[in-house]
C-alpha cells in the first residue's frame, strides 16, 4: 500500500509558521466562536512545539530563531478570548 505523508501548507511568514507549530501540537486552539488563538497551558504541547522549532524550522532560519519565534507567540497569545463572556 502506498504511504503517502501529508505535506504542511505553505507559511508566508515565520510567525504564521509559529502558529501553524503551536497548533499542530496542541499548545493552542481556535475560538470556536470569534477565531482568537488561545493557549492551553499544556506544558507538554509547548515542549513539543519547541522539539518542533528546534529540529524541522523553515528553510534558511536557525533553529534557535524559530524557538524564539515560537516563544513570541506563545507570550502574545492569552488563555482566554478576549470577546467571550467571562466564566463566573
Amino acid at each position: 500500500m502506498l504511504m503517502m505523508r501529508e505535506r504542511r501548507a505553505t507559511i508566508r511568514t515565520l510567525r504564521g509558521w509559529a502558529i501553524s507549530v503551536l497548533q499542530e501540537a496542541g499548545a493552542i486552539r481556535e475560538c470556536e466562536e470569534h477565531g482568537w488563538m488561545k493557549g492551553r497551558a499544556d506544558p507538554h504541547a509547548r515542549e513539543r512545539a519547541f522539539d518542533t522549532a528546534r529540529q524541522d524550522p523553515p528553510a534558511g532560519v536557525f533553529p534557535e530563531e524559530a524557538a524564539a519565534e515560537v516563544r513570541d507567540v506563545l507570550d502574545s497569545i492569552g488563555d482566554t478570548c478576549p470577546e467571550c463572556p467571562p466564566d463566573d
